[in-house]
């Protein structure tokens, strides 16, 4: 069975900092690269960072690129964002996914699995 489990949401102020963790099961890590996504209440889900099987290339949104940095412990089967200078428009539904291939273009399309998702709230 297949699990992704993220942890490490929460509330911070503006500005402020958090890691996200994303552990996965019952798959090969090491053949998926993997995805962050967000959701804000009534938008659609979009991609925010994405890192590929070895690590070795990283894809960020510009929303978060500079304060957001996404990796990955393959030996730990995990996979990390951390978050900083956070600002209210980054509140959101976080997921972490595995997918088919690595691609900025149609991110959802390949997503193959998906964890249950952490929420992030921004406060001012």
């Amino acid at each position: 069975q297949v699990q992704l489990v993220e942890s490490g949401g929460g509330l911070v102020q503006s500005v402020g900092s958090l890691k996200l963790s994303c552990a996965a099961s019952g798959i090969t890590f090491t053949n998926y690269p993997m995805d962050w996504f967000r959701q804000a209440p009534g938008k659609d889900r979009e991609l925010v960072a994405a890192i590929s099987r070895s690590g070795g290339s990283t894809y960020y949104a510009d929303s978060v690129k500079g304060r957001f940095t996404v990796s990955r412990d393959n030996a730990k089967k995990t996979v990390y964002l951390q978050m900083s200078d956070l600002k209210p428009e980054d509140t959101a539904v976080y997921y972490c996914a595995a997918s088919s291939i690595y691609s900025e273009y149609k991110a959802l399309d390949y997503v193959l699995y998906w964890g249950q998702g952490t929420q992030v709230t921004v406060s001012s």
